[in-house]
């Protein structure tokens, strides 16, 4: 064998030891983040609501937030303890609950949910428009919110106070002001008081929540809804003045209803499909046009929230998860 054959096989042998060479790595596919949907109620008062709402979140895993109206937890006999800024005692917006038997079957329901996962926030007391209000009317406005939560049990004789209802209540750190009537006085006081976000803005399509010096902003967004695709906020009320004028049409209801949900899936598969920007609703316990806006709501939830990556969460289950170190685990 010559030397110049015998280095020829040396080499060719080395060279088919070394390891082969790395080509391109395989191309991997974006992994979305799931699609957020947040639904709330604002006031929060009719206990067949209450137990409605909550049925819908036991069949599609959904967790809500309830913006609760604290003149609710008062009787016709205890309206008294609630004094508004510039109000005499005992006036409210929305009125009072009809009998301490109500409340008690309120304040039951509002523990079955929270023990659920839901999460219990603010919606001031009497729904008065607090946009002229200065940061010590929305003091004395949340100080009210705060004693009459805490002592519900004990203003309105009601036994026994179940365990853990105080620290409940001094849990509460989410907002909406009722008419989503914001100021800079309203901010400071939220601050003040330790909350953590307010839910009471509206954009012009979803827009990502915003940091505003130790709050968290989110807004409802303005939707395309109807056949000329006009923009409305995405909340029942408005729903309901868009489509009737405020006034209940029954005959239409289920024209209503077909819009609405229309309108949610419109607006849902728009984020699905693209950046995933979270979805805020807002709704209330009213039934307005016979129900259609809850049933088109109901619809809505039974599609969306049982999709694997499409988490139906509470506001406060969005800031744990996005200022955790850990993803948050979801129920259900």
């Amino acid at each position: 064998m010559s030397n110049a054959f015998r280095a020829s096989v040396l080499l060719s042998a080395s060279l088919m030891a070394l390891p082969a060479a790395a080509g391109p790595a395989p191309k991997v596919e974006d992994v979305k983040a799931k699609q957020v949907v947040l639904i709330s109620f604002d006031g929060a008062h009719d206990v067949r609501q209450w137990q409605r709402s909550r049925n819908l979140a036991a069949r599609t895993g959904a967790r809500f937030t309830y913006f609760l109206s604290c003149v609710f937890l008062l009787s016709r006999e205890t309206k008294g303890e609630y004094h508004a800024p510039g109000r005499s005692a005992g006036r409210s917006n929305v009125g009072f609950a009809q009998s301490k038997q109500e409340v008690a079957e309120r304040l039951a329901q509002i523990n079955l949910a929270a023990a659920e996962g839901h999460e219990i926030a603010s919606h001031a007391c009497g729904h008065f428009d607090g946009g002229a209000w200065s940061k010590a009317d929305w003091g004395k406005e949340f100080d009210a919110f705060s004693s009459i939560a805490r002592d519900a049990y004990r203003i309105n004789g009601i036994t026994p106070e179940p365990a853990g209802w105080a620290q409940l209540v001094a849990s509460i750190k989410g907002f909406r002001a009722p008419y989503l009537s914001q100021s800079k006085a309203l901010n400071a006081a939220l601050r003040e008081r330790g909350f953590l976000y307010n839910a009471s803005g509206v954009s012009r399509g979803p827009e990502a929540p915003k940091p505003d010096e130790g709050l968290t902003d989110f807004a409802l967004p303005l939707i395309p809804e109807g056949p000329a695709g006009k923009r409305v906020i995405a909340m029942d009320y408005n729903l309901y003045v868009r489509h009737s004028g405020g006034t209940e049409k029954l005959d239409e209801a289920a024209q209503f209803e077909t819009r609405t949900l229309d309108a949610f899936r419109a607006a849902f598969d728009k984020q699905y499909g693209g950046a995933r920007i979270p979805l805020e609703i807002g709704f209330h316990f009213t039934l307005m046009n016979g129900g259609a806006y809850w049933r088109a709501l109901e619809r809505f939830a039974g599609e969306v929230c049982v999709k694997a990556d499409v988490e139906c969460i509470s506001y406060a289950d969005y800031m744990k998860r996005n200022n955790a170190a850990e993803p948050l685990q979801v129920d259900g």
